[in-house]
């Protein structure tokens, strides 16, 4: 389920949660609604796409993931993960939950 939440005036925020509650990805601050809804739009566009993730190591040693959109931005990153298998394991669970989520407003 995506939660779009406003975060202070006209600027909004997404979460894509897990069926167990748990945030998978994250995006940026949007300034209007309309671009955050874009921006799950585009989560949901290039999801399943294994090239879209950019996959990385933080310097603290853990690992994390971006999914960039067609031309190249980011429009979501996950949690830190301890293991490379864990953050593996957050991609394959975006590519399952975005294509059919639900949007709820928060």
């Amino acid at each position: 389920m995506f939660e779009l939440k406003n975060k202070e005036g006209s600027n909004y925020h997404f979460t894509l949660k897990a069926k167990n509650g748990q945030v998978i990805l994250s995006s940026e601050v949007y300034n209007s609604k309309a671009a955050a809804e874009n921006g799950i739009a585009s989560v949901k566009k290039n999801a399943s796409e294994n090239g879209k993730y950019e996959r990385k190591t933080a310097k603290n040693g853990k690992f994390y993931f971006n999914l960039k959109a067609g031309n190249g931005q980011i429009i979501g990153s996950s949690q830190m993960y301890a293991s490379e298998s864990g953050m593996e394991n957050g991609i394959n669970s975006v590519k399952e939950n975005a294509p059919d989520s639900d949007i709820k407003e928060i």
